[in-house]
């Protein structure tokens, strides 16, 4: 047992992130600045991108998307069950309404046979959520896009790092949304991306994140105008220089953290192989993972307990584990206002029942991790069927 709980996921930020805000700090600028620009610009050489456009949160980031591409009333657009809510919520934001599709049980990425089975004539969208840090099979949605003459468009707000068939998340659909909370990849403490290659949603997309006004204060300041128009109606989703500053030091350190990542998923592969009761979500062939998180699915007729009780068992023994996620269209908001409810996604429901996030953060130290395999060797062998 730990003195110390071990959170499933942290910030690691060093002195020279430190200094870099400090820098911003003395600085003219501290927000709509040029560390705006510079972050917007690394991350889109990181992602393979021809634009990144920053936003205050991965939420704000989804929800652009959904603007600028364009969802309104009476559009369909498809989202896996297995998701955080903001994916679906920002689909209703700008009036659309959320289908949600089932998920593969090996991966508990959006299955693409159910993409399909889901589809209708009003479908517009596909939201592909790279769950935990795992890319989607793009391959295939696209071809159901082309074919249906849908819109795939990407929740990366786990993946930053993650790469497809040697591609970088953040290229393979028509636009992508990133996160920068603090358990992700990298941080900004708050804040989000938008990347695509489209000069117009790029754009748009701008305009959304500063009340649909046509041009920012510091491209004014550089033309010496004041004259601006408010052209879309837009929101508030500014990121400042500071987290900008903070971004971009991060941004440097991504890849080592995110091969750290994987340094400590091997070791809980190779730990979890043959044990009994639990099983590591499957590996996507030619993926690289970037492990936002860790899941597990417990095999429960293989354990004396359910998930309640082995969940409850780990933070006892100082795992600060979770769960990610309870399906969307279960959530009371889908169900009173939508009419989901149970059976709408039966292999979600079921692997809802069963997945348990273990501590996964480049911050853990090789100690760490063997605290954490040895507390579910533990718990698993108590509760061996």
């Amino acid at each position: 047992m730990r003195d110390r709980r071990l959170p499933y996921g942290r910030q690691l930020v060093d002195e020279s992130d430190v200094a870099a805000v400090s820098d911003v700090l003395r600085s003219d600028w501290l927000t709509t600045g040029p560390k705006v620009e510079a972050f917007e610009q690394a991350f889109a050489e990181v992602t393979g991108s021809a634009h990144a456009v920053a936003v205050s949160t991965g939420t704000s980031a989804l929800h652009a998307i959904a603007h600028t591409v364009g969802i309104s009333s009476g559009d369909e657009v498809i989202v896996p069950a297995i998701t955080f809510a903001a994916t679906a919520n920002c689909v209703v934001y700008e009036g659309g309404r959320p289908v949600f599709a089932d998920v593969d049980p090996r991966t508990l990425l959006v299955d693409p046979d159910s993409v399909v089975a889901v589809s209708s004539s009003r479908t517009k969208a596909v939201f592909a959520v790279d769950y935990a840090g795992q890319p989607c099979d793009y391959a295939a949605l696209d071809a159901i896009g082309d074919r249906a003459g849908t819109l795939i468009l990407a929740d990366a707000c786990h993946a930053l790092g993650a790469t497809a068939d040697g591609r970088p998340i953040g290229s393979l659909a028509l636009a992508t949304a990133f996160s920068m909370h603090p358990v992700k990849p990298i941080t900004t403490a708050e804040g989000g991306m938008v990347t695509t290659d489209s000069d117009e949603l790029a754009a748009v997309a701008r305009r959304f994140r500063n009340h649909g006004i046509s041009t920012e204060f510091r491209e004014r300041e550089r033309q010496g105008s004041w004259f601006y128009e408010m052209i879309d109606l837009g929101f508030n989703y500014r990121l400042s220089d500071m987290q900008c500053a903070l971004g971009l030091s991060q941004l440097g350190k991504l890849k080592a953290w995110v091969e750290r990542r994987r340094e400590i998923a091997r070791r809980y592969d190779d730990a979890f192989e043959e044990l009994a009761g639990v099983d590591p979500l499957e590996r996507v062939p030619g993926a690289e993972h970037a492990y936002h998180l860790y899941v597990v699915k417990l095999d429960l007729e293989r354990l004396t307990c359910g998930r309640e009780r082995f969940f409850r068992a780990l933070q006892a023994e100082g795992i600060g584990v979770n769960v990610h996620y309870i399906p969307v269209h279960l959530h009371p908001y889908y169900r009173e206002r939508y009419g989901t409810g149970p059976g709408m996604c039966p292999v979600a429901e079921e692997a809802y029942e069963r997945i348990v996030t273990l501590p996964m953060t480049h911050a853990m130290s090789d100690e760490d991790t063997g605290d954490v395999i040895d507390a579910v060797a533990k718990v698993a062998s108590a509760y061996a069927a």
